[in-house]
């Protein structure tokens, strides 16, 4: 007869809590397929359960998780050898959502997710948790286990380099009523 498995520790199920929605809509966006999504997200969360007292141990619990939830996107994208769903699933979400603007031309909105997703890891993570999925920089900063300064900087770098892609003007009075 096996004994019954306990109950995850408090502090682990307030970060489960805490962080599940995010990361199954990052991971959604990612993959593109709500059923993987959602098989990666708790083989995240089983991993970090399983070694929840060492997790504890790391500098930032949250920057810890967020990488091992990156490292399994990662590894499924290598396994099916694609590359990331942003662009199909961000931009279907962002128009039925509407989230910043009513996208003027679907052509335009596809050209921008496509940059959004040639950016570097961490400046396409930030806009997209930011701009895509609607949070503000504190929760965008702390799923990520970085510095609200640290997601401006990236917020600041990707839309400077995204403009430059883009040929659109780039504005730094918008920026800073778009970041806040």
């Amino acid at each position: 007869m096996t004994s019954p498995v306990p109950d995850p520790p408090l502090d682990f199920q307030a970060f489960y809590q805490h962080y599940h929605r995010a990361y199954l809509n990052y991971a959604y966006l990612q993959l593109g397929e709500r059923t993987t999504a959602i098989e990666t997200v708790e083989s995240v969360f089983v991993q970090l359960l399983e070694t929840w007292p060492e997790v504890l141990t790391q500098p930032s619990v949250q920057r810890y998780a967020y990488s091992v939830l990156r490292r399994a996107i990662a590894n499924h994208l290598v396994l099916r050898h694609g590359s990331t769903a942003l662009v199909e699933t961000a931009t279907f979400a962002k128009v039925r959502v509407a989230v910043r603007r009513q996208l003027e031309v679907l052509e335009s909105s596809l050209g921008l997710y496509a940059a959004i997703a040639r950016l570097p890891e961490r400046q396409m993570d930030v806009v997209v948790m930011r701009f895509v999925l609607g949070y503000s920089v504190t929760t965008v900063a702390e799923t990520m286990g970085v510095s609200t300064g640290t997601v401006r900087s990236h917020i600041h770098a990707a839309r400077r380099r995204l403009a430059h892609e883009l040929g659109v003007q780039y504005s730094k009075e918008t920026e800073a009523e778009e970041i806040a």
